[in-house]
């Protein structure tokens, strides 16, 4: 399972040095992201390295997960009920449909709340600070954090599962 880990630097040119030791350690591109303050991302950091700006891919998820459960508890109760005359496809069916819904009502909740990372650092982030995020196993981490912290990057006391893992 991959972790996630957060880095602080002081500046953008920081933050790209980081990026590259973290990258010449073995950690692969689409693993690294960068969050900075909307006018420093805006002009400087390329998309591709851009951290999502909200929680709507995890709620997405979470919310594909529960309506598939509930469509399912829906269609095996509806199955067990012979007036219906609801197949175990017909289960199916509902248990694929409320997937569905659940996931795309949990997305438009999600897309308004903002990423666990910027809401944890929000103050460092406006005060101009670029965080470098790595998501990686233990071992390519250990290998890589000594390499970011001698760019001058700062490991911030946050880590979790990444949702890439």
């Amino acid at each position: 399972m991959k972790q996630r880990r957060i880095y602080t630097t002081p500046d953008l040119a920081t933050a790209q040095a980081a990026l590259g030791a973290a990258h010449d350690a073995g950690i692969e591109r689409d693993c690294l992201s960068l969050i900075a303050r909307a006018d420093i991302e805006m002009d400087s950091v390329p998309d591709d390295l851009r951290e999502a700006h909200t929680d709507m891919v995890p709620a997405a998820l979470r919310g594909a997960a529960g309506g598939g459960a509930i469509g399912l508890v829906a269609g095996l109760v509806a199955v067990a009920v012979p007036p219906l005359g609801i197949t175990l496809a017909g289960a199916a069916l509902m248990t694929g449909v409320g997937a569905a819904v659940g996931s795309w009502s949990s997305a438009l909740m999600g897309a308004t709340v903002q990423d666990p990372v910027r809401r944890k650092f929000e103050e460092a982030i406006e005060d101009g600070q670029v965080l470098l995020v790595v998501d990686g196993d233990e071992q390519e981490l250990a290998v890589a954090d000594a390499a970011i912290v001698r760019t001058g990057a700062i490991l911030l006391p946050y880590e979790a599962s990444s949702a890439a893992s």
